[in-house]
């Protein structure tokens, strides 16, 4: 339907929760440096501490992207007792220093990392940000994260380091095709966590989008539209 007087559609959105895709992140993070899966899959088979996983103590996140999801993620890295450095192409010191981290260029933040976690919208401006060039800065015990969108990262130089073992591993939410294919060769190796979009799929979320949906209709049945999208 046309929005009275105007000649354009409505649309109403819902709205989300930022906290479940901090989590996730964690969940990733938590899951490589302790080598849960691994583990988990050596108990069932009847094997006992198969792997030596490191600590987070001490160590540096780089949280690429402070925004609502990047700074809850350096929150919890804070808890860690964790050193966060941050960087985007608008952040400030000032924004950097609010959520507890320090604001460096991107390729100190990527040759100091311990683990680099990526928290921005996808664009052109943000496509390919991470490529074989910035995967080649990270220290060989290193992990990437991403739950944002796949194609911030090259994928094909991602899966390059990963096979050559110049970073310690990636876990990844998102990739450049989804569903990820059955062939595909992220799933062949052994320093990946990989998880299927799940940054927002919780029952918290679902019933926001969905508890909205129901009101955006009902709103817009009474001719006062309520969350129009602009």
């Amino acid at each position: 339907m046309k929005q009275p007087g105007s000649g354009g559609i409505v649309v109403c959105g819902t709205e989300g929760l930022p906290y479940p895709t901090a989590e996730l992140t964690w969940g990733l993070i938590l899951a490589l440096v302790r080598r849960i899966p691994q583990e988990d899959r050596a108990v069932r088979a009847g094997r006992w501490q198969t792997s030596l996983g490191v600590g987070l103590h001490g160590k540096v996140l780089g949280v690429i992207g402070l925004g609502r999801l990047g700074s809850q993620v350096a929150a919890i890295g804070r808890a860690f007792q964790m050193q966060v450095l941050a960087w985007s192409q608008n952040l400030t010191a000032e924004r950097a220093a609010a959520c507890g981290a320090t604001l460096v260029g991107k390729d100190e933040l990527l040759s100091r990392a311990d683990v680099v976690t990526l928290h921005l919208v996808l664009s052109e401006r943000t496509r390919g940000l991470i490529g074989a060039r910035e995967l080649s800065l990270m220290k060989p015990t290193a992990y990437l994260i991403n739950t944002s969108r796949g194609p911030i990262v090259d994928e094909a130089a991602l899966l390059a380091a990963l096979q050559r073992r110049a970073i310690a591993g990636a876990g990844l939410d998102v990739f450049d095709e989804e569903p990820l294919p059955p062939d595909h060769p992220l799933l062949q190796l052994d320093n990946t966590v990989l998880t299927p979009h799940l940054g927002y799929v919780t029952e918290e979320t679902y019933r926001v989008f969905y508890g909205q949906a129901v009101e955006d209709i009902e709103a817009f049945l009474r001719g006062q539209p309520v969350r129009v999208l602009t």
